[in-house]
This record gives structure tokens, sequence and C-alpha cells, in this order.
């Protein structure tokens, strides 16, 4: 993790297109809770090393005899954590970010995109259901635009991705830099209330409008009693 002024910039590290591994997640977990624990900090940036943004789990490690459940429970722990961060979390999608390093762009409050990244899910194409890593997608897109994608294997472009709603930008690889700042100094505009009021979308989002009215109420009224 890096931070430069008030932005901390966190970079998924893996061997050959940034897969995840138990050992790569641990460290990409431990670098966002870092983040967001930062008083320095007002928005995270979270890219890939390198040209690529995350190629998924480390199928070939599973496929050669590690158990399989610590892959996924490692992922699961992430894409809990990142709606829960006090700050903002911006996926730069410096270049593919496919099977669950498309999960992490839904999952993230904003992206922006390179012009020539591949954004989603491929599993159904090597005959396999992504049953975790689909449910970030389903739920930023819904299940017609995100089925679209996840049944037939085929990742969004980044124009096609920019038209479902899955990224919020496309610009060139001198742009998206200058693009990730651009929105993470917007959402700073929130100061303290990010803190928050950030992870109560998520909270509310899955409730129905008169639960979420009254969720809401709850909220306002812990903040009072404060």
């Amino acid at each position: 993790m890096s931070t430069n002024a008030a932005v901390s910039r966190v970079e998924i590290t893996g061997p050959g297109r940034n897969l995840l591994n138990p050992e790569v997640m641990a460290k990409l977990e431990a670098d966002l809770r870092a983040a967001g624990d930062d008083p320095n900090t007002t928005g995270i940036i979270l890219t890939g090393a390198g040209d690529v943004f995350c190629g998924g789990l480390d199928v070939p490690a599973i496929q050669a005899g590690a158990d399989p459940i610590p892959f996924y429970s490692a992922l699961i722990s992430i894409l809990k954590l990142i709606p829960e961060l006090p700050k903002p979390v911006l996926a730069l999608v410096n270049g593919d970010a496919v099977a669950s390093g498309g999960a992490f762009v839904a999952v993230s409050d904003y992206a922006v995109s390179v012009p020539d990244a591949k954004i989603g899910s491929y599993e159904v194409s090597v005959g396999v259901w992504p049953i975790v890593a689909q449910v970030p997608l389903i739920k930023r897109l819904g299940a017609r635009a995100a089925i679209q994608n996840i049944a037939s294997g085929e990742p969004f472009t980044a124009e096609q991705a920019l038209n479902v709603g899955l990224v919020n930008e496309v610009g060139g690889a001198d742009q998206v830099e200058a693009l990730a700042n651009e929105w993470l100094t917007k959402a700073a505009r929130a100061g303290k209330t990010m803190t928050s009021g950030r992870p109560s979308v998520y909270q509310l989002e899955q409730l129905n409008l008169n639960d979420g009215l009254d969720a809401a109420f709850k909220l306002l009224s812990q903040a009072y009693d404060n």
C-alpha cells in the first residue's frame, strides 16, 4: 500500500495475471484495512500491478491440488469488507479484470477503466458457473444485465461496462489516474460523514422501501443520541 496526499493506493499483486491465492488475498485485505484506518486517507484506489487488474482466483494452483475452500473464504472476506470500509474505494482498471477481478470492480464504489480492458466473468466458457464472483455483479447491475455477461462467459468491453453501469468512466492509460483522483476528490466532500454514511448505502440497499426508511430513521436517531 502507498499513500499520496489523501489517497491510498492498494495494488493486487499476484502470480501470472495477478491471480489470487490465500497469501495474496491476506495481504490485499490487510492493505485495504490499513487504508481504511489511516486518518490521513480520504479515498482508496484499488488497482493491479503491471498492466493487468486481476485475472481471478489462482485456478492452476487449485487444479494442482490446493484446497479451494481457503481461496473462496479469503475472496468472500474481501468482498464483504470493501462495502464496510469507512473510506470510498475506486477500482482503477488498468487492464483485464475478470472472474474475481470483475467482482472487485463491481463491489467498489467507483470504477474507471482503460479502453482495452475486459471486465466481468468468463467462467462459463470453461464449464464453471461463477457462484461467488457473480454476486457483486448481480448486486451492481441487476440480474438482467449481469446475466448478459455471466451466462455467456464473455466479459464486457470497457465501453459495454460503461453502458451498463459497471464503470463510471473510460479513459486512456494517460488519463485514468487523473479520472480516479477526480472521483475521489469529489467523494472527499463528504468529510467525516463518509465514515457512517458510506456503509449505510449498502446496508439500506438490502431492504425494501418501508424497512429502509425505518432503518434510516433508526440510524438518524442514533446519530442524534450521540
